[in-house]
């Protein structure tokens, strides 16, 4: 009779930890929506190609507001932009071309969404 009460008194210890175990609530393993939105966000900006290589170019920005070609810009920022496959390239990426890119921020990169080069 001993062996019979610890046997129930087991498995029902064992029923009661399994219940506990499937009422807690699942682990969040994925971003919250404002981790997905702000990585979603686009950002665009013009300038000047200043190389070109093959998944990455550089781009000469003026800081400040945007600057017609015939005023030369007070000073210049470069940004590297990343290619990658779902990359829109509008024309052909060439040093000194004017280009418009569209981006977003990967993990502190920023990949290039669309790149539209004047002609």
């Amino acid at each position: 009779m001993k062996n019979a009460c610890r046997f129930g008194f087991s498995v029902l210890a064992g029923t009661v930890l399994v219940a506990g175990a499937l009422a807690l609530p699942p682990a969040k393993t994925h971003q919250t929506p404002e981790g997905q939105q702000a990585a979603a966000q686009t950002q665009s900006v013009s300038g000047k190609i200043a190389s070109v290589e093959q998944n990455t170019f550089t781009l000469t920005v003026a800081s400040g507001s945007s600057v017609s070609e015939a005023q030369q810009p007070t000073s210049a920022t470069t940004m590297s932009f990343v290619i990658d496959k779902n990359t829109t390239v509008e024309g052909k990426l060439k040093v000194g071309s004017a280009a418009d890119v569209t981006y977003r921020q990967d993990n502190g990169a920023n990949v290039a969404i669309s790149v539209h080069v004047a002609p």
